[in-house]
């Protein structure tokens, strides 16, 4: 082909390359071929009076300057390169979360050989591409027309007929991805075919290695990015197109001579300047009102039929087969797209990471379709006129741009350190043993290889690897290594949905399993599930579903709204809240621990009990959660068994509150779901009891110990005390560590004295005089709300002594004056928020029941522990004085017994003298003398009775019936 006719605005251009092929070839030869080349094919590019519009795949430098030119030129025909077939498709990519793939799909072939079935192309699509603002300029700006120039899907494979293996290559789709992460977000696609718009990778594999040596980066994507991307995002819109031009005849003078391959580029470029010309011919539309949007690779292509003043009729258009193609919006990923058109991995995470921050830096305002899932609404502008920004005449902005130095961009510190920050909390999310240190080290090595590689500013991809040298040093624990991390946190995870068919066998049996209830569960989004299981017996295997994806998965997977499931408790009625189609990975990663979810669940169980960290609250959690979930017997067993050892390892108290409810729930279970309770649990209780007796009076002195602890250790000796007792503990050693105890802590103390009370060895009088002693020194007032702290942590373990201590707390405040009790009292209220929330509902309660319910009697209330305490003996005690009869012979006659009852109940009155004769009788013993036989016989007495003589004292029945009877009692109450 003759070359193009020549203008003169890269005159001075072509005059400089002339000279450096000279004094590099030593003359002229296929160096200055190539240059001069390159300028023309500029040079004919930018005087096309269609403007040509040169982009790459999803970059974010060609999305920007598409928003910018769109918003400038206002063109009212966009002609696109993709399958003309899928048009009817684009509109409903508003309805989608992008990314998203647009699909043709042919199961059953007619016109290609059978082994090729199924046929699939797709075309994937992202925010962060030029041809999705171009997409969304033209369906959302009224009297703009949307024209697809590519060939169709089914010429996709009628080109590559002869070759099939080339045919992903014809598109850009090398066979193996650099770096591409084997994982099933990269097979997303399956074995489609890819098409996209902007294939623009060197094909001279010499020349690749050579800009990777040089440019010290590791693959085609990090190149890009360093030496395109950057100078580009913010040039102007002429510089943008030379350059882009440039490049592309680069590539493509450099590209092999590869006959099929190179047919296939051509007969493309020719297919797309055909359907134009056709469109032109039959709108009438005038070619400075479109805008040609197409890969920088066949922009500088150099086939007659280039151009609107190219050569038609030359190039005739193959019918489609009759294969019947279906059309449809797949879900992609960023993997996806990195693992079909062979870019490195992580590299469009973060080229839509470099697209948000380019819109923050640059203030440019891009287009989105209205009602696009996930876009953010901009405000509304007036709209420039249609052909306000007319192509202006061609000017040398070439050589400029390629004799300016490069941009060093300072450092960024804040975004580094950021950077730096987030990778390590990622990597503690995902298993690794990162630190600050780590954090800080990331830093300096991004820098430290930024500089080795002539960069001011590190790059992502600086930081990622610096990222895996600083953080993955030993194994990769899960699936995920840091190299993902970084991708994911560049970019963010975004995947779409994975078909049923997809599914590892854990989530298609979760679904199976949900079925009765009705829902399309696979769909995005929140779902509300009603389970009447008393009317719906079935349901209820569904609700134990529900309850192991409650503790498998993030709580927004699976969310009771109504129903609880506790210890020994079933409900009748649950109603939740699904969003598993959002939450779908975590599903899937349920998959790759076991193949049923029980079984999940028990190796879970086992790792969080059997782990280097495990407490004994956390394996008795475990032991809780096999009750619950798994309903298995041996395994609360066996977990049972293995939390003994656990609690024997243990020399803290740290987690005896928790323990404490635990085991408190657990007895309780087994004492009203069994006949008898397990040996594990029996185990437990005589350990706990030993163990907490032994670290008493440690926890008493300890200044780490908390009130709580010690509070919660004391609560599960005595409320498992009967139990204990009856395994053969001895009640001894409790005694002996609540003896062995000397705190310190004023909190303590007064939890010391209430286990005292509870032991018996203090009184409560002797409690109450303490704490009046403590109101009346005033160096212990300030802090006396410590002492009420341990009074309140004290109804744990002595739920009784709720009198007690409110009567401690109402001293407090009816004793002290104002200027003592006032400054304290802020202390008091959060100490008891802080430490003893839980306890309080117990305190007000017994308040509640001591003072009085309406205010008027508030006046005249008198507090019980201030009444009189009467003497209940001493009213019947004088009515028995008033009213005994005289001459009693039995008190008369033993003396020493009656001197023993009067001690027993305190009559200190001593004995009166009565002159007055006897009165004859008992008449009770005398009516009933067969009491007296029950009582003889009782006391064992067979004396018989005994001759009344006349010098008996008259009315003693007892005696003279049964004089053995008083002897017998004489001794019992001498003993007291």
């Amino acid at each position: 082909m003759s070359g193009p006719q020549e203008s003169g605005v890269f005159t001075a251009l072509r005059t400089q390359l002339q000279g450096a092929a000279s004094e590099f070839a030593g003359g002229p030869d296929a160096l200055e071929g190539i240059l001069l080349g390159m300028v023309d094919d500029v040079d004919r590019a930018v005087r096309e009076p269609l403007e040509i519009f040169p982009v790459c795949h999803h970059s974010p430098a060609s999305a920007l300057a598409m928003a910018r030119r769109l918003r400038e030129k206002q063109p009212k025909v966009v002609y696109l390169e993709l399958c003309e077939d899928m048009a009817p498709l684009l509109t409903e990519l508003r309805n989608c979360r992008l990314p998203v793939a647009v699909q043709a799909f042919a199961g059953e072939i007619d016109g290609f050989p059978q082994e090729w079935a199924p046929l699939s192309v797709v075309a994937p699509i992202t925010e962060a591409s030029a041809e999705y603002q171009a997409i969304a300029y033209a369906l959302d700006t009224p009297g703009v027309e949307l024209v697809l120039v590519d060939r169709s899907s089914d010429h996709v494979f009628q080109w590559d007929r002869a070759n099939t293996s080339e045919a992903a290559e014809t598109d850009g789709s090398p066979a193996e991805a650099e770096g591409a992460p084997k994982s099933e977000e990269a097979a997303l696609h399956g074995e489609a075919v890819g098409v996209e718009i902007g294939d623009l990778r060197p094909r001279f594999a010499e020349l690749e290695e050579h800009l990777l040596r040089h440019g010290k980066v590791r693959h085609w994507s990090e190149w890009w990015h360093q030496y395109v991307e950057v100078p580009l995002g913010d040039s102007d819109h002429d510089t943008y197109r030379q350059v882009m031009f440039l490049i592309g005849s680069l590539f493509r003078r450099l590209a092999p001579g590869d006959g099929s391959r190179v047919r296939v580029d051509e007969d493309r470029e020719r297919y797309m300047w055909t359907r134009m010309r056709e469109h032109l011919e039959a709108t009438g539309t005038d070619p400075e009102d479109c805008l040609y949007v197409c890969g920088a690779f066949h922009a500088a292509s150099r086939v007659e039929e280039f151009g609107v003043h190219g050569r038609s009729g030359a190039f005739a258009i193959s019918p489609r087969t009759a294969t019947t193609w279906q059309y449809g919006l797949i879900p992609s990923s960023h993997a996806a797209i990195e693992a079909q058109f062979g870019l490195a991995a992580g590299s469009v995470s973060i080229a839509a990471t470099t697209w948000q921050k380019s819109l923050t830096r640059t203030r440019v305002r891009p287009y989105r379709l209205k009602g696009q899932a996930g876009a953010r609404k901009s405000r509304a502008k007036k709209a420039l006129p249609a052909g306000s920004a007319a192509q202006a005449p061609a000017t040398d902005r070439l050589t400029g741009f390629l004799h300016q130095p490069p941009v060093l961009d300072s450092l960024d510190e804040a975004e580094l350190l950021g950077w730096s920050v987030d990778i390590v909390r990622a990597a503690r999310r995902n298993g690794y043993l990162a630190s600050t240190a780590d954090a800080i080290a990331v830093f300096e090595t991004s820098i430290l290889l930024a500089g080795m590689r002539d960069r001011a500013k590190p790059t992502p991809y600086d930081f990622q690897d610096a990222a895996v040298t600083c953080i993955e040093k030993d194994s990769v624990p899960g699936r995920r290594d840091v190299r993902r991390l970084v991708e994911i946190m560049m970019g963010g995870d975004r995947i779409g949905q994975v078909g049923y068919e997809a599914l590892p066998p854990l989530a298609r049996d979760v679904y199976d399993r949900l079925e009765p209830l009705g829902l399309k569960l696979q769909q995005r989004g929140v779902q509300r599930a009603l389970l009447d299981i008393a009317g719906r017996p079935e349901l209820e295997a569904c609700s134990d579903v529900l309850w192991m994806l409650r503790r498998l998965m993030p709580a927004a997977a699976a969310r009771p709204i109504m129903g609880e499931r506790r210890l020994g408790e079933r409900s009748i009625q649950e109603s939740w809240d699904l969003a598993l189609g959002t939450h779908q990975r975590a599903l899937i990663e349920l998959g790759y621990e076991g193949v049923s979810l029980e079984q999940v669940l028990e190796q879970r169980l086992r790792r969080e009990a059997y782990g280097p960290r495990a407490t004994t609250a956390g394996v008795l959690a475990a032991v809780e959660d096999t009750l619950l979930y798994l309903r298995s017997g041996r395994l609360s067993d066996e977990l049972g068994t293995h939390a003994l050892k656990v609690l024997a390892a243990e020399r803290s108290v740290d987690g005896a509150p928790e323990v404490l409810r635990r085991a408190r729930a657990l007895l309780a279970y087994y004492r009203t779901s069994r006949p008898e309770l397990p040996a594990w649990i029996e185990s437990f209780v005589k350990t706990g009891y030993a163990h907490y007796c032994t670290l008493l009076p440690t926890a008493f002195r300890d200044e780490d110990a908390t009130v709580g602890q010690v509070a919660a250790m004391l609560g599960f000796l005595f409320s498992m005390e009967s139990l204990a007792l009856s395994l053969g503990c001895d009640r001894t050693q409790l005694e002996l560590a609540v003896a062995q105890s000397h705190p310190d802590d004023p909190s303590k103390t007064a939890l010391l004295w209430a286990a005292q009370v509870q032991l018996g060895t203090l009184s409560r009088t002797e409690l109450r005089s303490r704490c009046a002693e403590l109101l009346d020194n005033p160096l212990v007032v300030p802090s006396y709300p410590r002492y009420l702290n341990g009074f309140v942590h004290a109804l744990e373990p002595v739920p009784g002594l709720a009198d007690v201590v409110v009567e401690a707390v109402s001293n407090a405040f009816g004793r002290l004056p104002d200027a003592v009790l006032l400054p304290w009292l802020p202390l008091l209220i959060t100490t008891l928020r802080k430490g003893a929330a839980d306890l309080a509902p117990l305190l007000i309660r017994e308040a509640g029941r001591i003072f009085p319910g309406r205010l008027p009697a508030l006046d005249a209330w008198i507090p019980p522990w201030r009444m009189p305490q009467e003497d209940p003996f001493a009213t019947s005690r004088a009515q028995r004085t008033a009213t005994a009869p005289m001459g009693a012979a039995l008190l008369a006659a033993r003396p020493a017994t009656c001197d023993a009852v009067a001690e027993l109940l305190g009559c200190e009155d001593g004995w009166q003298q009565h002159d007055a004769p006897a009165r004859p009788g008992a008449p009770l013993l005398s009516a009933h003398p067969a009491t007296c036989d029950a009582v003889a016989e009782l006391l064992g007495c067979d004396g018989g009775w005994a001759a009344a003589g006349d010098t008996a004292v008259a009315g003693a029945a007892l005696t003279l019936r049964h004089p053995a009877t008083a002897e017998a009692l004489e001794p019992l109450l001498a003993d007291r």
